[in-house]
C-alpha cells in the first residue's frame, strides 16, 4: 500500500465547522487531501476535531493549506504516519446498512433484504464517495423517494459527481425505463461504477434503464450535452460548485424540470439557493439531515414557449 500520513487539529465545534465550510469553498484545494470533522466524544460535544489524509509526507504547504481554513491563528496541527492500509477502504468495512426513503443499501457482507416495496443495492467499499453512510447521501435518497411519492415522471436523468454511481442506480429502481446518464471528475469511479453496476444487475449503456458513464467536470462534456435535456439532474458535490454551476443546470434543464442538490452544509443553503433563484430554479421541497441541507429545486416554465414537458424524452432518444 501507499504511504499515509493524518494531521490531526483539536477545537472548538464551531471553529471546526467554519474551516470546514472554508475547505469546501477552496476551489484550488488538492483533492489527495480529504478532509473530515467530527466530536470527540458524545460527551464532550463541544470539543471537534479536524482530521486530513494524505498520501505522502505533508509539505510545509499542505501544513499552511489547512493552517489557512482556519480564521485568525490555527490551532496546533500534529501529523502522524499511518500503518500502511487502506484506511478509506477499511473505515468503510462492517459498516451497518442504512434505511432511507425506499433504499436499503448495504455493504456485500449483508445479506439483501427482499422487503415489498424496498430497493436493495450493495455498494462495496471503496476509493469513491457515496455508499449511502453519509448523511447528504442518505437524505438524497429520501429525497427520491418524496419525488417519486409526490408523482414526479422522470425518462431522462443525469447523476453528476455520481461518485460510486449509488445515486444514478437509486432513480433507475425509481424510474426504471428511464435514460440515466452519470458522471465524475475522477477517473477512477468510471471503474467504480461499472463494477457497481455489474454488483446489482444494472446494464451499462445507452439506452432505458441503462447507465451511460463518462469523465467530466460538471457539465462540461459532449455526451451530458447530447443527452439533455433533463428532467432530472442530480448533484451530491459541495457548496462552491453546486453554486457555480447553477446556470449550467438550469440550462440543461427541461422548463418544469427538477434539481436535487445535496452536499451543503444548512449554514450554505441560502447562497446556493440565491445561486438557483438567479438562474431561474425555485424550491419545491427541501430537508434537513444532521448538518446538512438536501434541496428539491424546479426550473420554471418559460411564458410563451412551448418546451418539452417534463418526462418527455429529447428527440434524440425516440428512436431506442
Amino acid at each position: 500500500m501507499s504511504v499515509a500520513w493524518k494531521i490531526t487539529a483539536h477545537a472548538r465545534r464551531a471553529i471546526i465547522e467554519a474551516a470546514l465550510v472554508a475547505h469546501e469553498d477552496a476551489m484550488d484545494w488538492d483533492h489527495d487531501v480529504i478532509l473530515s470533522g467530527s466530536e470527540v466524544a458524545e460527551d464532550r460535544p463541544d470539543d471537534w476535531v479536524l482530521e486530513a489524509w494524505l498520501p505522502r509526507k505533508p509539505s510545509r504547504a499542505d501544513r499552511a493549506a489547512i493552517a489557512a481554513l482556519f480564521a485568525g491563528k490555527a490551532p496546533e496541527l500534529v501529523a502522524e504516519r499511518l500503518p500502511e492500509v487502506d484506511w478509506l477502504t477499511q473505515s468503510q468495512l462492517g459498516v451497518e446498512p442504512i434505511r432511507a426513503g425506499r433504499f436499503h443499501v448495504r455493504t456485500p457482507d449483508y445479506p439483501e433484504v427482499a422487503e415489498p416495496g424496498v430497493f436493495d443495492l450493495a455498494i462495496p467499499a471503496s476509493q469513491a464517495f457515496g455508499t449511502g453512510q453519509h448523511a447528504t447521501t442518505a437524505g438524497c435518497l429520501a429525497m427520491l423517494t418524496r419525488m417519486r411519492g409526490e408523482g414526479l415522471v422522470v425518462k431522462n436523468l443525469a447523476d453528476i459527481g455520481t461518485g460510486t454511481g449509488l445515486l444514478a442506480f437509486a432513480a433507475l429502481r425509481l424510474w426504471p425505463r428511464a435514460l440515466a446518464t452519470a458522471s465524475d471528475i475522477d477517473h477512477a469511479c468510471l471503474r467504480v461504477v461499472a463494477e457497481n453496476a455489474a454488483l446489482n444487475a444494472i446494464p451499462m449503456g445507452g439506452r432505458r434503464g441503462e447507465v451511460a458513464m463518462c469523465e467530466a467536470a460538471g457539465m462540461d462534456h459532449p455526451l451530458l450535452a447530447a443527452r439533455g435535456p433533463y428532467d432530472l439532474i442530480c448533484a451530491n458535490i459541495l457548496a462552491g460548485p453546486l453554486i457555480a454551476l447553477a446556470p449550467d443546470f438550469a440550462r440543461a434543464l427541461v422548463p418544469g424540470g427538477s434539481l436535487l442538490l445535496a452536499g451543503l452544509l444548512a449554514t450554505q443553503e441560502d447562497a446556493v439557493r440565491m445561486a438557483c433563484r438567479r438562474a431561474g430554479l425555485r424550491l419545491a421541497r427541501r430537508m434537513v439531515n444532521g448538518d446538512w441541507s438536501i434541496l428539491w429545486l424546479r426550473k420554471r416554465a418559460i411564458a410563451g414557449i412551448r418546451a418539452t414537458r417534463p418526462g418527455t424524452l429529447p428527440d434524440w432518444a425516440r428512436a431506442w
